[in-house]
């Protein structure tokens, strides 16, 4: 790889040496020297070409990821963060579809694809008898090689007996399954919470880093035909509705 460069500090300038830092990488985002995306040098990188210490850089880079200005991908490197993506609240949407049409690159990695027992929680969802057997897939899907989600899908196997042979290297569930159904009712219940460890290695976010749990149920003919939890990195995506509010707003009784 061929790193962007970055000027060298001035140790006779009265800013503090980590505030140069910034300074210097914002300079490089703000000329458009460096773009959204982007892969920057490392922090032993940045200690060799600038002379200052790790504690140095490190504050420099950590202040500025909490600013939204970078983005840190656990075990990858640190990149010019992007606009944070959406996903709806209201309308069911197709991942792929969404990064897309924004010109960027998709890709999805099936982690698994079994049969699985419901566990009590589970089958009240799925509104289903415990030890039920059900089809479970776990994946995830990136954009420009870069994890922003982590899928973990419940299917009804009575409504969907095909779900176990579908190629998902050439398709998503959620397409699969609009393409099959269209959903008499969609339930949508938003938390924040803390990943768990597959989760945090999955989306190469720290262990710490909060998430975005949206969790999706969607039923035909009275039926819950799957129950999904989509984790989004908090620092890569954001959640969002628009919606005419004629649809939504109570009236007064005449």
């Amino acid at each position: 790889m061929v790193l962007p460069k970055i000027e060298s500090i001035d140790r006779q300038n009265f800013s503090p040496l980590y505030q140069q830092i910034k300074d210097n990488i914002l300079t490089r985002i703000r000329e458009n020297e460096w773009h959204s995306g982007q892969q920057i040098p490392s922090e032993n990188e940045l200690v060799e070409i600038l002379g200052v210490s790790r504690m140095t850089v490190h504050r420099a880079l950590r202040e500025l990821t909490q600013e939204g200005v970078l983005q840190r991908v656990h075990g990858r490197g640190t990149y010019v963060a992007e606009r944070r993506r959406h996903a709806s609240l209201i309308t069911l949407q197709d991942i792929a579809d969404e990064v897309r049409s924004a010109n960027r690159r998709y890709t999805m990695d099936v982690l698994s694809l079994t049969v699985v027992r419901l566990s009590t929680k589970i089958a009240r969802q799925m509104q289903l008898a415990k030890d039920t057997e059900v089809y479970r897939l776990r994946a995830v899907h990136s954009q420009d090689n870069v994890p922003i989600q982590f899928e973990d899908r419940y299917v009804n196997p009575a409504l969907c007996p095909e779900f176990l042979s579908v190629d998902f290297t050439r398709t998503t569930a959620t397409r699969y399954l609009m393409d099959l159904f269209e959903p008499d009712e969609i339930e949508h219940i938003v938390r924040a919470r803390i990943p768990s460890c597959r989760e945090a290695e999955s989306l190469c976010i720290e262990p710490d880093e909060p998430c975005l749990c949206l969790s999706r149920r969607t039923w035909k003919n009275d039926q819950v035909v799957t129950h999904v939890s989509l984790i989004y990195p908090g620092s890569r995506y954001e959640l969002a509705a628009r919606y005419n509010t004629d649809q939504f707003l109570s009236k007064p009784a005449e």
